[in-house]
């Protein structure tokens, strides 16, 4: 099939406007996951009984269940049984947040067991609030440390967006599957969409990479 470049530019507004979406959903995403991921990190280390055993066993099944069918029962399943309907949108955003959490909880639990012991010895001997110890002396310097690896995650994430397809959100694989039914050619849609992914992840990755580096200097 001939490249028709007409095609390939009267389909770049719509997939623009799907590609806001899939950023919406990244930083949304990225935003949940990273608050709920020192959540996990935080009550599996203070090992209370029963929720953090149960907090490990969430984090483990999340982690060996593909993103597509978690996505799948939150919005199919979900509403029949507890009465929760949410939209497309908002059931991506709260199943990439929640699926990427219990990835980011073990970066989190990497870098606050990379803390040296003599910062957590300083804070007993000096009788620092908990709250404190860990406000400001523990997650201040962890936090820095794990950048690199959240980034790399957000990354993902991004890429991963298109998987909502299948619950009808309009991302930018939505869109050029739009144009694709609307013009009868797919090639040239697709392929602007992978490109719109490529611009956005390739400099990202770049970025990602000086902060690996900035992260080694600590």
């Amino acid at each position: 099939m001939d490249w028709d470049w007409n095609n390939a530019v009267d389909s770049i507004p719509l997939l623009l406007k799907g590609l806001v979406v899939t950023l919406e959903l990244t930083l949304l995403g990225s935003l949940v996951a990273y608050v709920l991921g020192v959540v996990f990190a935080l009550v599996r280390r203070a090992g209370i009984p029963v929720v953090s055993q149960l907090v490990y066993l969430f984090v483990e099944f999340v982690r060996s269940t593909p993103l597509l069918i978690q996505v799948f029962v939150l919005y199919y399943l979900l509403p029949p049984t507890t009465g929760i309907k949410m939209s497309a949108f908002v059931t991506g955003v709260v199943a990439l947040g929640v699926h990427y959490a219990c990835y980011t909880a073990e970066v989190y639990r990497a870098g606050i067991e990379a803390v040296p012991k003599g910062q957590w010895e300083a804070a007993t001997a000096l009788s620092l609030p908990r709250r404190r110890v860990w406000t400001g002396i523990i997650l201040p310097q962890a936090v820095p440390r794990v950048l690199p690896a959240l980034g790399n995650y957000t990354i993902s994430m991004f890429k991963e967006t298109p998987l909502l397809l299948a619950i009808g959100v309009v991302d930018v694989l939505s869109s050029a599957k739009a144009v694709g039914a609307e013009t009868f050619r797919v090639v040239e849609p697709y392929t602007m969409a992978g490109i719109l992914f490529l611009l956005i992840s390739f400099p990202a990755s770049i970025a990602v990479r000086r902060l690996e580096r900035r992260a080694g200097q600590l």
